[in-house]
């Protein structure tokens, strides 16, 4: 019959911990006998007996007890008690035995007293120490109250230091309302051994086996609980063993006041496609902003609204909000109003395809610094209204960037995207334009500084598939994917924006290498599916049997793969922790010029056949230098 804490692996480090224990306590009946003896100690007739049973009791009850198993990098009280236990246990049962046998003639009464206090201290401070020594002190140790036995039984699901750090951080040894009835390590190999005295019950693949087997035993987990949302195994098996059991995954939310129950919370999908938080060069972002005028365009949408939010709490001396969008620009002037009540700010209505209107507010203005954040985004809508998003990306960015020039702005960033690279999209493609002008305008030494920043998909922004699945989950399916094999890069909004201002920061201040780009890292691709999986397990259903998920085939312009760095790109460390650059073929300002026209004449025209083939031309490739166009394109 197996017992219900799972199967038990006896790794070396067990059987170093548990010949110590036995060691110490013998060392323990020895200087009790001393204490009694002396010196003659050693001539004592029954040493030997007394010694060597005691040795075997001592085994016996210690791997009854399973004092051996728990980990000393985790020593705490609940491991002190359990010395405590297997102590008396070893010294009563002794006792018994010794009694039996030679009716513990010879035998000092205080020895055994003496013996049971000082296996305590022999046992206990090793791993105290060993613990100290590790943490750099003996803080953090707190009991676990087994009274009051919790109202909900938990796994936690992670690597023994992240689950050592979120039961001992936010006090779940003691907390009446959750218990932890296990760890389910994220890497095999630990079965059986303790952090906290909670029994490590196996790893993920066990998952299986171990939560109907706590089931059999009287215990019903109720959820499983990630020590970290970023979880470092196999995260498409823990979803799909958590559908299969039905069990909910979550994470312990804020830490409460002190004397409070912490909380669990559901998992988002930020915390499962968040990566570790970058260190930000405040200094270098602050010295970009603060006291400056900042104008922002595109201001009320997703990224936009979100680098209004964060430049503002570095203290520029004015924002100029600008948006084609009334509700969208609203919004955003009505958040900074009521957060940042001192700060003055004006709110613009305003199209990036109108150059006089755009050349008229960057004078008006006389901005240090613009974020150029507007730009038609949705792959298939541009497909279909080419001219519009060639001119909004490629000529709405070249009008503010003139106006820029013209001003003197200091710096000029624009965001631009992943589907840049090597694009099969007019929305990519006319970002590719829209960089290569910018880079254009940089290498030519104008007073201002171009910076690009390229990025791959946001969460929550607008043309991202979030949304969608969101109101397909909600509205009982199906969730549609295009491709089983789609991957994406996803960021957050709040981390792409930390890194968009770090990147801005970091570029423009490089003065000796123009033209560059710089590229956030946005860690591993993503498969759509997955991220389809996720969120309807998040909503609590499981995946092709509570709701479906379909294929409809890949739309105009899309790419099974997205691409951070082109080929002919050499992919370079920026200094700054999370940020690339990258140094792209460039065309030269004249070159750039010149071939603009008839795309800007087809847009004009609404000739969207013509200005799409125009626009791919202008993008130099690995046939093509980017230096003339092929005859056939010039006219």
């Amino acid at each position: 019959m197996q017992m219900p804490w799972g199967k038990r692996s006896l790794s070396w480090k067990s059987l170093l911990a548990s010949g110590h224990d036995v060691f110490m306590a013998v060392t323990a009946l020895l200087i009790a006998l001393a204490a009694r003896y002396g010196d003659n100690v050693w001539r004592v007739n029954q040493l030997e007996l007394w010694l060597g049973l005691f040795a075997l009791t001592c085994v016996i009850v210690f791997q009854m007890l399973g004092l051996g198993r728990g980990m000393w990098r985790f020593a705490s009280i609940t491991d002190l008690r359990t010395i405590i236990l297997a102590s008396s246990v070893s010294v009563i049962a002794y006792m018994g035995l010794l009694f039996t046998i030679t009716r513990l003639e010879g035998l000092p009464r205080t020895a055994l007293p003496i013996t049971w206090f000082v296996m305590i201290v022999l046992m206990g401070a090793p791993r105290l120490a060993y613990r100290a020594f590790k943490d750099g002190g003996l803080t953090g140790i707190r009991a676990r109250d087994l009274a009051d036995r919790p109202s909900e039984d938990i796994l936690i699901v992670g690597n023994v230091s992240e689950a050592d750090q979120v039961i001992r951080g936010y006090g779940l040894e003691n907390s009446t309302r959750y218990r932890v009835h296990g760890i389910v390590d994220s890497k095999p190999g630990k079965n059986g051994r303790k952090v906290r005295g909670i029994a490590i019950l196996g790893d993920v693949s066990e998952l299986t086996e171990i939560v109907p087997r706590l089931s059999r035993a009287g215990t019903t987990v109720k959820s499983l609980v990630l020590a970290s949302p970023r979880f470092s195994g196999d995260w498409s098996a823990l979803l799909r063993t958590a559908t299969d059991l039905q069990l909910p995954l979550r994470r312990v939310a804020a830490k409460p006041l002190t004397g409070l129950e912490p909380d669990l919370a559901e998992l988002t999908l930020e915390d499962l496609l968040s990566r570790p938080s970058v260190k930000l060069e405040m200094d270098n972002i602050a010295a970009l902003i603060r006291d400056r005028v900042i104008l922002i365009t595109g201001a009320g949408g997703s990224i936009g609204s979100e680098i209004v939010r964060q430049i503002a709490t570095y203290k520029p001396a004015r924002l100029v909000l600008v948006d084609l969008s009334e509700y969208a620009l609203y919004e955003i002037d009505h958040d900074i109003a009521r957060e940042f009540p001192e700060l003055a700010r004006s709110a613009v209505l305003g199209d990036v395809r109108d150059a006089k209107q755009m050349r008229r507010l960057v004078l008006g203005e006389m901005p240090s610094v613009i974020f150029h954040a507007a730009a038609r985004k949705h792959v298939p809508l541009i497909e279909a209204n080419a001219c519009d998003g060639i001119a909004t990306n490629v000529f709405g960015t070249r009008n503010v960037a003139d106006a820029a020039v013209e001003a003197g702005v200091e710096a000029f960033v624009m965001i631009s995207t992943d589907k840049a690279i090597r694009p099969t999209s007019t929305m990519g493609a006319s970002k590719r334009v829209a960089e290569l002008y910018c880079q254009a305008l940089d290498v030519a030494e104008s007073k201002t500084r171009f910076v690009t920043v390229r990025f791959g998909n946001v969460l929550g922004s607008t043309g991202s598939v979030v949304p969608l699945f969101r109101r397909q989950i909600l509205s009982g399916g199906p969730v549609t994917v295009t491709h089983p094999e789609m991957k994406r890069y996803f960021m957050t909004i709040p981390e792409a924006t930390q890194l968009v201002l770090q990147a801005a920061a970091a570029g423009i201040e490089e003065r000796r290498a123009r033209g560059r780009i710089m590229i956030l890292d946005m860690g591993e691709p993503v498969r759509i599916v997955d991220l389809a999986r996720s969120m309807i397990v998040l909503a609590g259903l499981r995946p092709n049997k509570d709701l479906e998920i379909s294929f409809t085939g890949l739309r105009p312009g899309e790419k099974l793969f997205e691409e951070l760095f082109d080929p002919a790109e050499t992919p370079e460390t920026s200094g700054v922790e999370g940020v690339f650059v990258a140094s792209p073929q460039r065309v030269e300002l004249h070159v750039l010029l010149k071939n603009l026209e008839p795309l800007r004449a087809a847009v004009q025209s609404n000739d969207g056949g013509t200005a799409v083939r125009k626009l791919f031309a202008i993008i130099p490739t690995e046939e093509r230098k980017a230096t003339e166009l092929l005859p056939e394109e010039t006219t």
